[in-house]
């Protein structure tokens, strides 16, 4: 389920991109190469249609982005970065080990202590 709403966001958002780019600008974008298609969505153009498409396009991936949301939360307890840090954690030893016996300076005997 979760593969499929990711497949489903990535076919969204590439369909809202054309959109945008199709829609009609003060520079014409991607929208000069598609003829004269005016005639197919009546007297007004494509730009109500378009319009209308990408707030609906809009709206859908909001909702998918919900979902995901959702539906990551309640299945996937565990991050990555939690199962990094519970291995971590398991390797480190409960107690730290403590040497034996306190290590005490030695003092070379070349050295003369009185003046």
């Amino acid at each position: 389920m979760m593969t499929l709403l990711i497949v489903l966001q990535f076919i969204i958002v590439v369909v809202i991109c054309m959109a945008v780019l199709l829609q009609k600008s003060s520079s014409i974008g991607l929208g000069a190469y598609s003829g004269s298609n005016e005639s197919l969505f009546g007297a007004r153009g494509p730009a109500g249609f378009l319009a209308k498409f990408t707030f609906i396009m809009g709206i859908l991936l909001i909702a998918n982005t919900i979902a995901l949301g959702y539906l990551y939360n309640t299945v996937g307890k565990n991050s990555l970065a939690e199962r990094v840090q519970a291995e971590n954690n398991a390797s480190v030893p409960s107690a730290p080990i403590q040497p034996k016996a306190p290590l005490a300076p030695s003092l070379p005997s070349e050295i003369n202590t009185s003046k």
